[in-house]
Order: C-alpha cells, then sequence, then structure tokens
C-alpha cells in the first residue's frame, strides 16, 4: 500500500539525503531562522484547483507528525498557496476547509454567473469566508519565521514571479492568495498586486520546486498533487506535448487581448507538466548524489480517485485528503529502514 500511494517512490539514497536532514533538526532542536547546518530546505506544495485536497492532506500530516519545524521555508502554487498560508497559520487544522462542502459549494457553483461573480468565486473565499465565517489568522502567517513563498504567472511576461517580498501585511497576503489562485475565464479578472497583474501559478510554474531551488534550497520535499505517468527521459519531449483544444480556444478567444508571452505560457501548460516530471524523477534517480539538491516527491498514483479542478463533492474530496494523508505517513514509515526520523516524528 505504502509504494502504491507514493507512486513507486523507492529511492533509498534520496530517503536518506532529505531524512537525515530532517532528523538532525528534529534532534537539535533547531528553530527557522536560526539554523546553523548550512542548509535550506523547502516544502513546495503542488495545486491544481479542487485536485489539490490531495497535497492539503499530506501538508497537514506534515504538521500532526510535528514536522513543520524542520523546514526553513514553504512554496505554494494556486491551490497549494491556500493550503500553504493556512499550514503556516496559527490554525494548521484550517487546511480542512479545501474539503468542506459549506465553502466549496459556496465558492464554485454556476448560480455565481447570476449574480455577476466569477464561476470559482476566490474573492469570496479569501475575503469573506477566511475572515468572518471560517477565520484564518493572517497576522500569524506573517508573523512565523518560515518563510512564505506564493507564485502567481505575470501577465506581461508569462513568467513565475514570487511574491514573498510584497507580502508585508494581511491585505498584501490576500491578494497574493487571490494572484496565485486567479484562474483565466473561471476565476474573473487577473488581480493587480504591486503594479502589476496576475493570473493563477499554475499557468508558469504549478509544482513550484523550481522556484525553492532558485532560491538556493538543498533540500526540497514536494507535495503532489497529480499521478505522475510515464515520463519522457529525453529532453525535449515536452515540447511535443501539444495543448489541448479547450486550452486552444481559451487562448484565442478569453486570452485574446493579453499579451503573447500570456497565450504562449498557457499553450504550454501541458508541456511544463510533462517536463517537470522528467526533472522530478531525474533528481529521485540521482543514485550516486551528484545533484547540488535533493529533491524528493511525495505523490499519488493513478489509483487515487480522479478529482476535477472544479469538484465538490464532498465524499470524494475527504477520498484524496485522506491519500494524501496517508501517503506522509507511509513515507516517513517507510524512512524508518534509513533513518530515525520515523520515529522522532512519530513520536512528537
Amino acid at each position: 500500500m505504502a509504494e502504491q500511494l507514493l507512486g513507486g517512490l523507492t529511492d533509498q539514497d534520496q530517503n536518506q539525503r532529505l531524512a537525515s536532514v530532517l532528523a538532525d533538526r528534529l534532534a537539535a532542536g533547531s528553530r527557522p531562522g536560526a539554523r546553523t547546518d548550512g542548509h535550506r530546505v523547502a516544502l513546495a506544495i503542488e495545486g491544481g484547483g479542487m485536485r489539490g485536497s490531495v497535497s492539503a492532506g499530506m501538508a497537514l500530516a506534515i504538521h500532526e507528525l510535528g514536522l513543520l519545524e524542520a523546514f526553513d521555508a514553504v512554496y505554494g502554487a494556486s491551490a497549494g498557496a491556500l493550503t500553504a498560508a493556512w499550514l503556516l497559520s496559527s490554525k494548521p487544522q484550517g487546511i480542512l476547509s479545501c474539503i468542506d462542502p459549506r465553502f466549496t459549494r459556496a465558492c464554485i457553483r454556476t448560480t455565481n454567473l447570476l449574480r455577476g461573480r466569477p464561476l470559482v468565486d476566490v474573492e469570496k473565499l479569501v475575503e469573506d469566508i477566511y475572515i468572518r465565517e471560517y477565520p484564518l489568522d493572517y497576522a500569524s502567517v506573517l508573523d512565523t519565521a518560515i518563510e512564505l513563498h506564493l507564485l502567481a504567472t505575470d501577465i506581461a511576461t508569462g513568467e513565475p514571479r514570487d511574491l514573498f517580498s510584497e507580502m508585508t501585511d494581511g491585505k498584501a497576503l490576500r491578494l497574493a492568495l487571490r494572484a496565485s489562485t486567479a484562474l483565466p475565464v473561471l476565476a474573473g479578472r487577473p488581480i493587480e498586486f504591486g503594479g502589476r497583474r496576475y493570473y493563477d501559478a499554475g499557468l508558469a510554474e504549478s509544482v513550484p520546486f523550481r522556484q525553492a531551488l532558485r532560491d538556493g534550497a538543498t533540500h526540497v520535499l514536494v507535495l503532489r498533487s497529480k499521478a505522475v505517468h510515464d515520463v519522457p527521459a529525453t529532453k525535449g519531449a515536452e515540447d511535443r506535448v501539444p495543448p489541448s483544444l479547450g486550452a486552444r480556444f481559451v487562448a484565442k478567444v478569453a486570452l485574446r487581448r493579453h499579451t503573447p508571452q500570456l497565450k504562449a505560457a498557457y499553450l504550454a501548460r501541458r508541456a511544463r507538466m510533462v517536463d517537470d516530471d522528467r526533472d522530478l524523477a531525474a533528481y529521485e534517480l540521482d543514485l550516486d548524489g551528484t545533484c547540488q539538491s535533493a529533491v524528493l516527491s511525495i505523490r499519488p498514483d493513478r489509483s487515487v480517485p480522479a478529482v476535477s479542478r472544479l469538484a465538490t463533492d464532498s465524499n470524494l474530496l475527504h477520498e484524496a485528503f485522506e491519500f494524501g494523508r496517508r501517503a506522509v505517513n507511509s513515507w516517513f514509515a517507510a524512512t524508518d529502514r534509513t533513518s530515525a526520523v520515523s520515529s522522532d516524528l512519530l513520536a512528537a
């Protein structure tokens, strides 16, 4: 069961590289912002709309295992940005809101269009529900010593942009969350923030491990929401993955007034997913430790129930969430063969 949940992730050397650092930090009781081991350990959380319920379950398990303090930074993209904010807040259990039907059906419904609201009403979620109905302690997110890096896609360039330096107060944090999750067409207009306009991070970097590496991470644990299928090993194979007909229609019609760079980024999403899968697989197969950074993914396999971007079925979302939760617990239990980290975590 553990290998199924982890998608066949069994490379012991990579497990050891990450697990040993986590175990050392737990044993030393070190804290973010006051490390002396010379490492930068990052947690990267994939989104994917409501498919992000899988990686949300993984993130909650990280908290439940008492592991969060071993990380220096958390990176979130799209729905993974919402999960990251809850994880670093004073109430990490709030991650469960992603599968709460009271909120999912309030934010994703066709009747929103009749009231002049977008089909996916992220503004209502971040500016209303997370303040009045199910409060997210935004101040605590900003106060934590663990860095929060939220990604969004810059409309002008089509490139990913890290909003870390601009999240100076609660209002800015909420705008960053909305920018990271602003799906074209489905979630309405792009978000204006810091003199720029943004759409969902998934257009440019749906799995935010590359930004963590650009920031100098020596170790990255990636929480995936998407099962990995057959990955082309040849560099450039991603260029042969054509965009879907739906993506072409959106680029031609809904994005017609935007820059060519944004359209190109949107049309290249499927190809980038192949690129991400291939590169992550290369890190995981780095048996002799030649890669400068250790990057390891915990991911579901094909047995995880298919969750669409706009799913609101509470039973389906709960099942996907629990798959993610068990995947993390299974991974750390498996490391017991090569590291003491499992017993340290489970005892926390």
